[in-house]
């Protein structure tokens, strides 16, 4: 980092005032990161506070979902080893409002699940729904010494309402068996508990 600057510089991307879409928007992240060096990006969705024919209606509703799906990319790309263009893609320019973009990408990519956690590297399984940093590394050690089970998915920390339908336990997958990308998705859906779960076909009110 620049000697005025040794903690690190970082920058902040408004959301929703112009109409660039998620890929472009991480596209841009991933420039300030790896050309740049900032450490953080920040993202704010756009609050409409002037009325002018340039900016969105003063009745648009500020895309808080939208922003906290943005957040959880960009962890994805700096913490878990995703690139920007495996998130979204000119073809798929948007994030996925209804499901985090980790699941979003595994829904796209049943063909690499589900995993066998005693031979995976770590690197698929920080992929896997449900399981973080901090427990795929429990799970690489733990490994060692024991065949995994669900109960010890549960132990060690994981999201096994979520991960159980990408893992490959001995017996095989029945958790898996049968389900499209698109029934998976429902499913996961309808038992989560995020706190957007009533919003997940629009976006939040500020207030």
């Amino acid at each position: 980092a620049p000697l005025f600057a040794p903690a690190g510089q970082s920058t902040q991307m408004v959301i929703g005032a112009t109409p660039e879409s998620d890929w472009q928007i991480l596209m841009m992240s991933k420039y300030f990161y790896q050309k740049m060096q900032l450490k953080r990006v920040y993202y704010s969705g756009y609050v409409p506070v002037l009325e002018d024919t340039r900016l969105p209606a003063l009745t648009t509703a500020v895309p808080m979902l939208r922003e906290n799906r943005l957040y959880q990319s960009d962890w994805l790309m700096r913490f878990y080893g995703f690139k920007a263009d495996e998130i979204l893609d000119p073809h798929m320019p948007f994030l996925d409002l209804e499901v985090d973009p980790k699941l979003s990408w595994a829904l796209r990519h049943l063909d690499q699940f589900p995993i066998n956690l005693q031979s995976a590297d770590y690197q698929m399984i920080l992929r896997i729904p449900g399981i973080g940093v901090k427990t795929a590394k429990k799970i690489v050690s733990a490994r060692r010494f024991q065949v995994l089970t669900v109960d010890h998915l549960k132990k060690l920390g994981a999201a096994v309402n979520r991960a159980k339908y990408f893992i490959d336990f001995n017996a095989g997958n029945v958790f898996l068996r049968h389900l499209t990308d698109l029934n998976l998705k429902k499913l996961l859906i309808g038992g989560s508990t995020s706190k957007f779960q009533d919003q997940f076909s629009q976006q939040l009110t500020l207030f």
